[in-house]
């Protein structure tokens, strides 16, 4: 297992909550109006999941052994997607304060769920497309072995250590729901968590 394929693993589960955000968003422009309870679920599992966890696990695990081996992060590859994060989270929090507004004007916090819902989306694909397709191969060719079960080890304790017992699981069976509420497809076969406890056990792999 290498710290790529698990972020990779990830990225297939932060899709498939897209495409539940992407159909909300088009629920909140036809009807004019938020599903506040469909709405709080998403923010969850991509506050939690897709920032908290999987960027957390690129910012201070990924990213630093990078840094050690001569990449800096205030320009390239690293400083894009570091900027990108942050993008990311300014939508999430407008995408909350709509939510909240909801029961002042529902109209008017639908259109702003629905532009903030969108920009994310468009965002975040192209962010993993990236990452995918640029950031993890070059890390693949920089890090020894050594350095990659070092990344590993340092993912397994942040699933243990910042998030706790049993949070991945159930943000996966959350984004699961979802993907059910919503109908759209479930993710890829996920590999295998950094903790065989963790997020994946029990659930044929990981994010």
């Amino acid at each position: 297992m290498k710290p790529t394929e698990v972020l990779m693993g990830e990225h297939r589960v932060i899709e498939q909550v897209l495409d539940c955000l992407e159909a909300l968003a088009h629920e909140c422009d036809v009807r004019g109006q938020i599903d506040a309870d469909a709405a709080a679920k998403l923010l969850e599992v991509l506050a939690t999941f897709a920032d908290r966890c999987h960027h957390g696990k690129e910012e201070n695990q990924l990213f630093v052994a990078l840094e050690k081996r001569g990449f800096p992060r205030h320009v390239g590859p690293m400083a894009v997607m570091l900027d990108e994060h942050e993008i990311g989270r300014r939508a999430i929090r407008e995408m909350r304060d709509a939510l909240v507004d909801g029961g002042l004007d529902p109209a008017a916090a639908a259109r702003r769920f629905h532009r903030a819902a969108t920009g994310y989306v468009e965002l975040l694909r192209d962010h993993i497309a990236k990452e995918d397709g640029v950031l993890f191969p070059m890390a693949e060719s920089v890090l020894g072995e050594a350095e990659k079960a070092a990344v590993l080890a340092a993912f397994e304790k942040a699933e243990r250590d910042d998030l706790g017992a049993g949070v991945h699981q159930r943000m996966l069976q959350l984004a699961d729901e979802l993907a059910d509420r919503f109908r759209v497809p479930k993710g890829a076969a996920r590999p295998q968590s950094a903790m065989s406890g963790g997020c994946c056990h029990g659930h044929g792999g990981c994010h």
